[in-house]
């Protein structure tokens, strides 16, 4: 019998989460489904957990690759997947056992090619549940699609960046059905990190928006987004970040001229790039060995940047809230010691809160 969803979990060397995150999904209540587990060269013990797991119940797929990375993985899923609809997890988090459930009796009755949940995210010793300001459930159709969501896929306008940490909120594909043929008709799949860095998601998002023409948003968290085990820009330096993230920019730009988007896509993208001042930021401050002097320079750098002065002539800071106000005129007038300061309290914040 076809399934009727298929569940794709790219894993990689996530020995100590992976069972928890399995056992979450064989106990679904929608027993019609199928998961797709892409073993992705893992180097610990996650083969042999894989294997026990698909003896004990056929509903699992193993599939045992080279290393290749997490969008290899899940363009790898996406191609043998059988489910009417797909969903994606990752092997550090869980889910609640009704999530796929609700998401699917919601895309069958509202004929949606799309549905999308809340999110709870969790550091260990606490959770926090990621506030959505909607009813517990909202239906966009036809033109509402891309102008209420393609758009905020690319960024954020006017009132919405009062939430500058809501960024990418709507972009993560874990927390969302698909409708199997609008990916596979339209040949959608994810791009290589080794490319854009991070975002792969956003991009994925981009353009399954763009193909749908109904959209269900359930302000419900049925998925637990495992903090505890993240590579955040927050942890690990990575050198090349600009140079990627420049990339990610380049396919947003070519998307907007390819599809002949209003104006305001571009004006959209800009306030992204003025707002990912603060993730670049915060890379470079968490340069492990780097002195405090060269970190300043580098910061420096990223200001004066051609494409960065140009997003921030621009910018909607009026919209942010004070603190955020703030740290954005330092970053748009180049005030590099100020926002040198405000990165590190920033840090030690986030660090207090988790």
């Amino acid at each position: 019998m076809k399934p009727k969803v298929s569940i794709v979990v790219p894993i990689y060397n996530v020995e100590a989460y992976l069972s928890r995150c399995l056992d979450s999904l064989l106990s679904q209540t929608m027993k019609e489904l199928e998961i797709i587990a892409v073993n992705d060269g893992s180097t610990d013990g996650c083969r042999p957990i894989l294997d026990r797991y698909a003896d004990q119940d056929d509903r699992l797929i193993v599939i045992h690759q080279a290393n290749s990375g997490v969008s290899a993985a899940r363009n790898v899923g996406i191609r043998i997947a059988q489910g009417e609809y797909i969903g994606f997890v990752d092997p550090d988090d869980w889910v609640e056992t009704d999530m796929y459930d609700q998401l699917y009796r919601s895309a069958t009755e509202d004929q949606a090619d799309i549905v999308m949940c809340s999110y709870t995210r969790e550091f260990g010793t606490h959770a926090k549940v990621k506030h959505f300001q909607l009813p517990d459930k909202t239906v966009y159709r036809g033109d509402e699609v891309q102008s209420k969501l393609l758009r905020r896929l690319i960024g954020p306008l006017k009132e919405e960046m009062a939430n500058p940490e809501f960024l990418d909120a709507w972009g993560t594909v874990w927390s969302k059905l698909y409708r199997s043929e609008l990916i596979k008709e339209n040949g959608i799949g994810f791009i290589d990190l080794a490319i854009v860095g991070t975002n792969e998601d956003s991009l994925f998002n981009i353009h399954t928006v763009y193909h749908a023409r109904s959209f269900v948003f359930l302000n419900r968290p049925y998925y637990h987004y495992w903090r505890v085990n993240a590579a955040s820009l927050t942890s690990s330096y990575k050198a090349d970040l600009k140079d990627k993230w420049f990339r990610l920019y380049g396919f947003m730009e070519s998307f907007i001229a390819e599809k002949r988007l209003p104006p305001e896509y571009s004006t959209a993208l800009n306030n992204r790039i003025c707002l990912n001042t603060l993730g670049l930021g915060l890379n470079t401050i968490n340069g492990s060995g780097i002195p405090a002097w060269e970190k300043i320079k580098k910061l420096s750098t990223i200001l004066h940047d051609s494409r960065i002065k140009s997003s921030f002539e621009h910018f909607e800071a009026g919209y942010c809230p004070v603190i955020w106000r703030v740290f954005y005129w330092s970053a748009k007038l180049r005030f590099v010691l100020g926002y040198y300061v405000m990165l590190q309290s920033i840090e030690h914040l986030r660090k207090m809160a988790r």
